[in-house]
């Protein structure tokens, strides 16, 4: 019989307390238990993929996975047992689609129909279309580069020309550029042509990809984190770059400062997002919401001089609240009320 909530998680990497979960699991074990839902942790191992799978689609009424795909080898192998998993019945929270949608950076490219995204954004999966692309771009503009791995700002980079002319329709190979990484906000110059050839090592590979999108200068004012439980926001971080020439990262590795608001604080973004969630949710394949995942926005301004908020990112893989484990209980909730809303669905 079906009676448990299983979360997933991974053996090893940096996200763990010292008794080897990570530090906003056991929390929401513990209050799932307070409130009669029978719960526990599995560590997902591929070498044990076919008993994992067995134990949780015959005992498991939904899994939440909190696993860092940085921390996990087999993915792929990861994902299909997944998969198999919401086949049966299990409640995925996330399925691993949803996972993979709402957690890529081509998610702004797919959402370019939308009010969040800039219409001159672009996804790159191979060398010739950037090579062919990212020289027109850019003289549009400076321009930011994101690679779809790494994480802290690693492989995300602010292109600017050196010495930029008018009624350029595409920059020439041999131009100078000045690349700033927001991983620490280090400068580097480059010829474009040299630069382009460095990137391949974000465009290879598994999973290889870079998006381009316009640069937003009021960064400088601060990223936007909209913090979500399923369709509900919960708090906001405003998360301030550090007040230095060429700053632009909103990592606190680079010196960012974080403060945490309410949602009410701000009304404008949270309502404007949650209208246009229905569409979000069309266009990246109509799965339920991730239980637990964030929304990242820049500040812009629109023709007409207001404010308007431009998405930089999603992330639902495994989003962490240990600044906030009363949180657990919220989740808990959110829990119960999606299995109990799928229970009524399949009635």
């Amino acid at each position: 019989m079906r009676n448990k909530v299983i979360f997933f998680e991974v053996q090893g990497g940096n996200d763990k307390g010292a008794d080897g979960y990570r530090k906003d699991t056991m929390p929401m074990v513990d209050a799932l238990k307070e409130r009669g839902m029978d719960a526990e942790v599995i560590f997902f191992d591929k070498e044990k993929e076919d008993e994992i799978y067995n134990y949780v689609s015959t005992n498991a009424l939904a899994y939440v996975s909190r696993i860092n795909p940085g921390n996990l080898k087999e993915e792929q192998a990861y994902f299909e047992m997944l998969r198999r998993l919401c086949q049966d019945g299990v409640i995925g929270m996330p399925h691993p689609d949803a996972m993979i949608g709402y957690g890529s950076k081509d998610v702004l490219v797919k959402l370019k129909s939308t009010t969040l995204v800039p219409d001159d954004t672009f996804a790159y999966y191979n060398m010739e279309d950037f090579k062919h692309q990212f020289p027109k771009s850019l003289a549009k503009g400076e321009r930011v580069l994101k690679q779809n791995r790494g994480s802290t700002g690693e492989g995300i980079w602010r292109v600017t020309l050196v010495n930029p002319q008018e009624h350029q329709q595409e920059i020439p190979f041999d131009a100078q550029i000045k690349c700033t990484e927001a991983k620490d906000n280090h400068v580097e110059f480059w010829q474009l042509g040299e630069f382009i050839e460095y990137c391949e090592q974000y465009i290879t590979g598994d999973n290889g990809m870079l998006v381009d999108m316009p640069f937003l200068p009021r960064i400088t004012e601060g990223e936007i984190r909209l913090f979500m439980l399923s369709e509900k926001p919960v708090y906001v971080v405003h998360k301030k770059p550090a007040e230095t020439e060429n700053a632009f990262s909103a990592t606190l590795f680079s010196g960012a400062q974080y403060r945490y608001d309410t949602p009410d604080q701000w009304s404008n973004l949270v309502e404007n997002f949650l209208s246009e969630l229905p569409q979000v949710m069309t266009l990246l394949g109509g799965y339920d919401l991730p239980l637990i995942w964030t929304a990242d926005f820049i500040l812009d301004t629109d023709e007409l001089g207001q404010d308007r908020y431009i998405l930089g990112e999603m992330n639902c893989s495994c989003v962490g609240f240990t600044s906030h484990l009363t949180l657990a209980h919220n989740v808990a909730e959110e829990i119960l009320s999606i299995i109990k809303k799928n229970k009524t669905v399949t009635a």
